[in-house]
């Protein structure tokens, strides 16, 4: 017993220390980002978010057992997957890019039509979709329930079988714990002057105040999370992904899809819905010309001209948004 109290104080003051932790984190979080919208009827848990992260990774939520929710947001690229457009199921292309989950919490509506109000609903589509997970969710749910280790999960925090609901919760309570708001832009704008480099700081006045990318990418999400056309093309007429005008066939939609957040922007290339652009400096190029002149394109979008060391500084600010 004497040498367990010693062992049991010092498991203690861990323990302590890691919840300070984890206080101290949320408290920033919420500093920088605001405080996110959580659904009475799914609330955050430790325990519901673990059983999400392994689902997440977990190859068995496709048919054959060959890809995950990780493998079109692979952590190690910032929840991206570097392709124009993901491959799924039998090696079918997906319809876009795969956008980055960092902070997906805050997001008020989801894919890039915007017309998925949470991310319990979201959950299902590429678990259903064809040409990512192709699963009939009633086959799915069955080998999942089977696996013990998911069953006993179920019934010890939903008091419930494995089912849809348990699926879906768990998913998106794990997806509200991505998070990033550790930035040098982040520490600049708490009080760090020095968390930013000179040219970053030129970079961030150029963007906010020169070119007033602000309009559409508003800090600190940098994203207004609105549908906008961005003049990408000028004519959609041969162009299969018209954007929200699926959603409701108004016209004045065509083109129109969500604004991205900028977070982390230099560890999500390819760019724009459906990944045409490699690199910022396509990105540039094409809001520098005014966009391609689409007749639904944002008022926004206006020509401008920047010196290449200008050009140098705004890329060095969007660096300063990678977490």
């Amino acid at each position: 017993m004497k040498i367990q109290k010693p062992i049991g104080l010092l498991f203690l003051l861990i323990v302590s220390a890691l919840l300070f932790y984890k206080c101290q984190t949320e408290n920033i979080a919420n500093l920088r980002l605001g405080k996110m919208s959580i659904p009475e009827d799914n609330p955050q848990s430790e325990k519901k978010i673990e059983l999400g992260r392994k689902l997440f990774f977990d190859k068995r939520l496709s048919p054959d057992n060959s890809i995950s929710c990780s493998t079109c947001h692979d952590p190690k690229k910032a929840f991206t997957d570097g392709k124009k457009v993901s491959t799924g199921f039998h090696k079918r292309f997906a319809m876009r890019n795969a956008p980055t989950l960092l902070n997906v919490g805050y997001q008020k509506n989801l894919m890039f039509d915007g017309e998925i109000p949470s991310l319990e609903m979201q959950a299902v589509v590429p678990l259903k979709d064809t040409a990512e997970m192709a699963n009939e969710m009633k086959e799915l749910i069955q080998k999942l329930k089977a696996i013990p280790e998911y069953q006993k999960s179920a019934k010890e925090i939903f008091n419930r079988d494995f089912d849809a609901y348990v699926l879906t919760r768990s998913l998106s309570a794990f997806q509200r714990s991505l998070l990033s708001y550790a930035t040098p832009y982040d520490a600049f704008m708490s009080g760090n002057k020095k968390a930013m480099t000179p040219s970053a700081e030129r970079g961030w006045q150029i963007f906010s105040e020169k070119l007033y990318c602000t309009a559409c990418h508003v800090p600190p999400h940098f994203t207004n999370f609105k549908t906008e056309n961005n003049g990408l093309y000028s004519d959609y007429t041969n162009i299969e992904d018209k954007g929200r005008f699926r959603i409701h066939g108004d016209s004045t939609e065509i083109g129109s899809f969500k604004v991205p957040t900028l977070r982390n922007i230099t560890k999500t290339s390819p760019y724009m819905h459906d990944g045409s652009f490699r690199t910022l400096n396509d990105i540039i190029d094409h809001y520098a010309k005014g966009g391609n002149l689409h007749k639904n394109q944002s008022s926004v979008i206006q020509p401008f001209n920047l010196t290449k060391s200008e050009i140098k500084d705004l890329i060095n600010f969007l660096n300063s948004l990678s977490d």
